[in-house]
């Protein structure tokens, strides 16, 4: 087999792999197996055609640059659901210096932690739960790529995240296509702007991201989002 060849099928093996992990739904038990047992060659297998990660990276430069007065080395980002550190890699080609992250599963996150670009990393931790180890208004833009992809993360945990997110800040998040029909995400969208938690600045529909296409969407934070967010609308 001629090396293109052998890109290709290695590239259809991946996309079938994570669209597997998709059927997974929301259970954590059997998630955790699968990315448990990836994390080792998950950058190597998803280099080729996984557009997510810099898309979103290009989108926090961008919007850095048209919303935020600070210079871009002292923007501190938040990167939720780090995975192995593929979008801290892209902001800090962008001139992003100051980038903490979590991810669920603490192999993911530790592949996160030798890319050498996180200030820190934490893992276990999961965004369907309070973000107890942030405090609110912490950063100024809060990224978001691949959590919204399996149905065990719920929308509304864009409620912490705008939380941990500073007054003017930003979040930006990935969803794709399949889970916003699947969960009522513009629902959700709508219920957090109805209440004032997040205010939708930006949305790129159907954009490419990897074995489907994803929305996204780039959220502006009024500042009475940084109140306490206990109470449901």
């Amino acid at each position: 087999m001629k090396i293109p060849d052998q890109q290709a099928a290695l590239d259809q093996a991946a996309r079938k792999r994570i669209k597997a992990s998709h059927t997974l739904d929301g259970d954590v038990g059997y998630l955790a197996q699968f990315y448990r047992e990836q994390a080792g060659s998950y950058n190597l297998r998803n280099r080729h055609g996984y557009y997510g990660p810099i898309v979103v990276a290009e989108l926090a430069a961008a919007m850095q640059t048209a919303y935020l007065a600070k210079e871009r080395a002292a923007i501190a980002i938040l990167d939720a659901g780090c995975g192995t550190g593929l979008v801290g890699v892209q902001l800090e080609r962008l001139g992003f210096q100051l980038i903490d992250g979590f991810d669920l599963f603490e192999e993911m996150a530790e592949k996160a932690r030798e890319t050498r670009v996180y200030r820190h990393v934490r893992g276990d931790v999961d965004l369907n739960g309070p973000l107890s180890e942030y405090s609110n208004a912490s950063y100024d833009i809060t990224v978001c790529c691949g959590v919204f992809v399996h149905r065990h993360a719920q929308p509304d945990g864009l409620r912490e995240l705008a939380r941990v997110t500073r007054p003017n800040g930003l979040v930006i998040a990935s969803v794709r296509k399949s889970y916003a029909e699947a969960t009522s995400f513009e629902g959700e969208v709508r219920r957090l702007h109805d209440g004032g938690i997040l205010v939708p600045a930006h949305c790129l529909n159907g954009a490419r991201y990897y074995e489907e296409d994803a929305h996204y969407w780039v959220f502006k934070v009024p500042h009475k989002a940084t109140a306490p967010t206990d109470e449901k609308l």
